[in-house]
């Protein structure tokens, strides 16, 4: 197998493509009969052993007519790769083994339409797509992820049996991109809010009891405040109300390692964690993180979330 990895790598040269627009070369595209074309061959022999050994003109005339369509579909299968250009967009960051998309922009410059060209990343999710004449095409490439951290793209085959499949051609492709995968999130309850200064009040579940009413939403309250029930209520106006709570005083998480079983692996421990800052965040709640070495503050911003989930996708890495 090494063997083989080694004379692939001589033979098609990978390397990354980097991030820059990559336009397909003739040094870059590899064409070979397919099994239709093999089969069309054979019988291209056979006939013409047949038509000599008759001395059948009409039988050379027709063997050398197949013979020069299948040299035109060899070109056009060619073609239909050659001079594409191909430029690297970007993939959302998922959860662990979800699967990642891969954004890539098409540019056909052509004035003929580049038809079922391949991509395969995964051999489980290729995609098909046809290019129109001077268009551009924006495209997802899946690949699913397995564990947590930067997941590269791997190598994109693009290949092309248009337009009579007699021929094979392909392509090696390989834009340096990357997706940021957070720990597969595991639901277990959340662990008690803790008490905590904030603003000079003292804050614990208690004020998630005293509820004393609405308020009209300022430009710093959190969309997550909005009682949106109530907002719907008050015919014709624009305001949103908030609800208040007696004191100041409101729920606030602190989503500890240090709460986690220490007798569960470590990628288990992450889990919970994801599961505590979705679940922290969809409930509205202010909450922060501390891992060992590490600490966010409680916020309820919005880009309290994404913070969280880097600093658990990039943890000890």
């Amino acid at each position: 197998m090494k063997l083989l990895a080694q004379l692939k790598q001589a033979l098609f040269r990978w390397q990354s493509d980097g991030t820059a627009p990559l336009r397909l070369g003739q040094r870059r595209i590899f064409i070979i009969p397919s099994r239709g074309g093999l089969l069309f061959v054979s019988a291209l022999v056979v006939m013409l052993i047949g038509a000599i050994n008759y001395s059948l003109a009409l039988g050379h005339a027709l063997v050398f007519l197949l013979a020069g369509l299948g040299l035109v579909g060899m070109i056009h299968t060619f073609r239909n790769l050659y001079d594409l250009v191909i430029t690297p967009g970007r993939c959302d960051a998922v959860f662990a083994g979800e699967i990642a998309y891969f954004e890539l922009r098409l540019d056909n410059e052509r004035a003929t339409a580049r038809r079922a060209l391949t991509f395969e990343a995964d051999a489980e999710h290729p995609v098909t797509v046809t290019v129109d004449a001077g268009k551009m095409l924006k495209i997802a490439i899946p690949q699913r992820t397995i564990r947590r951290g930067w997941c590269e793209l791997s190598r994109i085959r693009l290949s092309s049996e248009y337009p009579i499949g007699l021929f094979h051609a392909w392509s090696y492709l390989q834009p340096a991109m990357r997706c940021l995968v957070f720990p597969t999130p595991v639901m277990t309850p959340l662990p008690a809010p803790s008490a905590t200064n904030h603003q000079g009040t003292q804050r614990g579940a208690a004020g998630q009891e005293d509820f004393s009413g609405f308020r009209l939403r300022q430009p710093t309250d959190s969309l997550h405040h909005v009682a949106w029930k109530a907002s719907a209520r008050i015919p014709d106006s624009n305001d949103l109300l908030v609800k208040q709570f007696a004191g100041g005083s409101a729920l606030e998480l602190q989503l500890d390692w240090a709460l986690t079983d220490p007798a569960l692996p470590d990628e288990t421990r992450l889990g919970i964690l994801c599961g505590w800052v979705l679940q922290a965040d969809a409930s509205g709640q202010r909450y922060g993180l501390r891992l060992p070495g590490h600490k966010i503050a409680p916020a309820d911003t919005k880009n309290q979330r994404l913070a969280c989930l880097q600093l658990l996708a990039l943890f000890a890495l």
